[in-house]
């Protein structure tokens, strides 16, 4: 199976939980356009991480011949994009605003220790989240903007937008070829599989310590404690000694509070929702 272009090979590969993630309800929740801006800003800030650390590694690489062949920096680098959006949603002094999970270091690490020890394994680490942000790219635009009622202008979503790609499916074929023009042997080639297969784990663990965030109600050390949680928090003190005569109105906002998607559960299947699609709607079209 060696024998076939690195390309299918990393197709077939990663199957397995590609599958798992597209047919997660986490997925099906950020299509309906279920995702709160603190969980978009999260994920907003762990991606920057990410692809400064891919990025920087691949400026190291980008002469070498095991990755020379796949840069695109005009067309795909996304730090410069994340940037932009993060000045957007925190302020200008958003680098000191900015949480970085330990998960999320993890994978910065990883991705620095392949750039300087493994450099062949980039490919598959530049294959996971640039082709799967490229391909999913503008539907997550679209639903995010809708979601999230950010401008039309497109302020808060540089991250999905591909100025310096003008034909996505033309660029993927592009962008595959020189990939499969890689050198490698056999050994190299599974080692690359391999590492796909770990760029996956990473990402999942990145989500599990964003869930943490989320449920902690944290964001940098500083508590998030968005209205209707306050709203229900106050509520609740006030039936701490049974019911209030003549408190209808405040029974009836608390049943319309619990229905809303404010406990740290419900949060995080929005936020995973995002993050799970980025990664299956963005394969599903490789």
């Amino acid at each position: 199976s060696m024998s076939k272009d690195l390309s299918e090979l990393l197709k077939e590969a990663t199957k397995e939980v590609h599958e798992q993630a597209e047919n997660t309800p986490f997925m099906k929740n950020f299509q309906k356009g279920q995702v709160s801006l603190h969980e978009f800003k999260l994920v907003t800030a762990s991606l920057y991480f990410i692809y400064s650390a891919l990025e920087e590694e691949i400026e190291h690489n980008k002469n070498n011949p095991v990755y020379a062949p796949v840069y695109f920096p005009a067309e795909l680098h996304r730090k410069a994009a994340l940037e932009e959006d993060l000045e957007y949603f925190y302020g200008s002094n958003w680098r000191e605003e900015i949480p970085c999970p330990e998960a999320t270091k993890k994978y910065v690490e990883r991705l620095h220790y392949v750039g300087k020890n493994h450099p062949e394994l980039l490919v598959a680490h530049a294959y996971t989240r640039y082709l799967g942000d490229l391909s999913g790219g503008q539907v997550l635009k679209k639903i995010a903007q809708k979601a999230l009622q950010l401008p039309s202008t497109g302020e808060g979503l540089a991250f999905f937008t591909f100025d310096g790609v003008s034909n996505a499916t033309k660029f993927k074929q592009l962008y595959r070829s020189r990939m499969n023009a890689l050198e490698m042997d056999h050994a190299t080639k599974k080692r690359v599989l391999e590492e796909a297969k770990k760029a996956f784990l990473l990402n999942i663990q990145v989500f599990e310590a964003l869930q943490e965030l989320v449920s902690k109600g944290q964001e940098n050390g500083h508590p998030v404690q968005p209205m209707a949680e306050l709203r229900t928090r106050n509520i609740n003190r006030s039936y701490e000694h049974g019911p209030v005569p003549g408190k209808e109105s405040e029974r009836t906002k608390r049943k319309h509070t619990d229905m809303m998607p404010s406990t740290p559960l419900v949060r995080w299947i929005l936020a995973l929702g995002f993050l799970a699609t980025t990664v299956a709607v963005g394969l599903f079209a490789m």
